[in-house]
């Protein structure tokens, strides 16, 4: 009876009423638009709730809708805000059917597939369609792809949805794709790396903090619990997979968040749901029969010398823990944004190392092969063929030195630098991504080019070699293109 008490008390939070209007969300894989959002979070413009992608349009609107929001701010921070809140009156537009149509064609798929979310094959495409009405939103993206050889479904679905708002909840069902974590090129244990499932969820809509002065130390909370379905070819087939991520603002530029995601189910595994969800412990007592992994995320934010910048931290614990026993992989960054007139420079360091300490932070002291790997799901955590966490899978290391900004005219511009060291020699099996170690350098740059109704997307990036069994450096064109119609 506990079980259901909390079950329930959680979706009574969610539903509670907050100053939100319209349901759809933030696109996620718009780089642009996120480093849009942290600007204006570290400016105070918006609460710092910016870590749980896809984001609730109604509460940035509202609060970039609030009088004297903008008062006294620089203009790189007015210029982030007019265009932030130029798409997001777009994209929440009442009783209007928006239709556009999405391309990406590359001759080498990129290894590494962080927040800007580009191909997965040589070539895909969608077309959308989106209509918004007072309290429901219809996205529906049907297209197709060229298959690989771990993805053989041409058809694609992925980011369709019909969402419904009730209270201060978006309640969805779809193929709704996420990214939580700080990080802008590897989340631990949710990315957009592999295909969205098919899913029902709920989420709040607004991020308002609570009245009571029990939890009003809060500050401004986000939470999202969802559950779907790994269809597809897979040892486990219908493996189930939930997820559920609570993020709080306690103090101002600090954002907390806890999340836990959880396989369970499928063809030669016990079904019980609900005794697994709140089944925490996994000792020898307690042994869990699902794989679960949770997360712990810390970034904070703010301005120094009229600089913004953010620090931030990912830790991701398997099936054990919180801080003992807890094969912890790891994602440590920093931002600043260099303000150049009414633009600004986001410069990003990060890395992350998918190879699981003993311990929290026992470095040194490492288990080889488990990360993404489960003697119980043999499958993985994986999703037709690809992780569903870090995009080169189990034991691997990742540092990445990135620029972004945005220039004259809207056009976008990005330089980055990718060290990736992936699988290793202790457990070469482990990873899918490469059948050997290997390790490799990958240089680009990237132009985004808006005109009225159209954005052409140019990337161009050079590695020194490739994940076998292929060999030798490649040069990779990629070529994207959205038009609304």
């Amino acid at each position: 009876m506990t079980c259901y008490r909390i079950s329930a008390f959680l979706v009574l939070l969610i539903l509670s009423i907050g100053a939100a209007d319209a349901a759809p969300w933030t696109p996620v894989g718009n780089s642009q638009l996120r480093s849009d959002i942290e600007i204006l979070a570290a400016a105070g413009v918006l609460d710092n709730i910016t870590t749980q992608w896809p984001l609730p349009w109604g509460g940035i609107l509202y609060r970039l809708g609030q009088a004297n929001a903008l008062d006294g701010q620089p203009a790189y921070v007015v210029a982030a805000a007019r265009r932030v809140e130029s798409l997001g009156r777009y994209e929440t537009d009442r009783d209007t059917a928006h239709f556009s149509v999405t391309t990406d064609i590359t001759n080498g798929p990129a290894v590494i597939r962080g927040f800007d979310a580009l191909g997965r094959q040589t070539a895909q495409g969608q077309g959308i369609f989106d209509y918004t009405w007072s309290s429901t939103a219809v996205h529906l993206a049907v297209g197709a792809q060229t298959t690989s050889r771990t993805d053989h479904q041409i058809l694609v679905l992925d980011g369709s949805y019909v969402a419904q708002r009730l209270g201060n909840a978006g309640i969805y069902a779809g193929y709704m794709p996420h990214w939580w974590g700080p990080g802008w090129n590897t989340a631990l244990s949710l990315s957009t790396d592999a295909r969205p499932f098919p899913q029902i969820g709920i989420t709040r809509i607004d991020t308002t903090a609570f009245s009571t002065p029990w939890l009003s130390w809060m500050g401004p909370w986000q939470a999202e619990f969802f559950i779907g379905v790994l269809d597809g070819k897979r040892i486990a087939r219908n493996t189930l997979f939930n997820g559920l991520r609570i993020s709080i603002n306690p103090l101002p530029g600090l954002e907390l968040a806890l999340a836990r995601t959880e396989q369970l189910c499928g063809t030669g595994h016990p079904c019980v749901p609900l005794a697994e969800f709140f089944n925490v412990k996994n000792d020898p007592l307690h042994n869990s029969r699902s794989k679960d992994e949770t997360n712990f995320d810390i970034r904070y934010t703010g301005i120094a010398r009229a600089i913004p910048y953010e620090i931030y931290m990912q830790v991701m614990d398997r099936d054990t823990g919180p801080f003992v026993h807890s094969d912890s992989s790891h994602l440590f960054g920093a931002s600043v944004w260099i303000p150049v007139s009414s633009s600004a420079v986001r410069l990003t360091a990060e890395y992350a190392d998918t190879i699981s300490t003993q311990n929290f932070f026992s470095f040194g002291k490492d288990f080889f092969g488990t990360t993404y790997t489960d003697y119980k799901y043999t499958d993985g955590w994986q999703y037709r063929g690809r992780t569903l966490g870090s995009s080169l899978g189990t034991d691997s290391r990742l540092a990445t030195l990135q620029a972004a900004w945005t220039g004259a005219h809207g056009i976008g511009y990005s330089i980055s630098y990718d060290h990736a060291a992936i699988g290793s020699p202790q457990a070469p099996a482990a990873n899918i991504v490469s059948q050997a170690p290997v390790t490799i350098n990958i240089g680009g740059v990237a132009v985004t080019l808006p005109f009225k109704a159209i954005n052409v997307g140019l990337a161009l990036r050079f590695q020194d070699d490739q994940p076998r069994p292929d060999r030798g450096s490649q040069a990779a064109v990629e070529i994207t293109l959205q038009r609304r119609l």
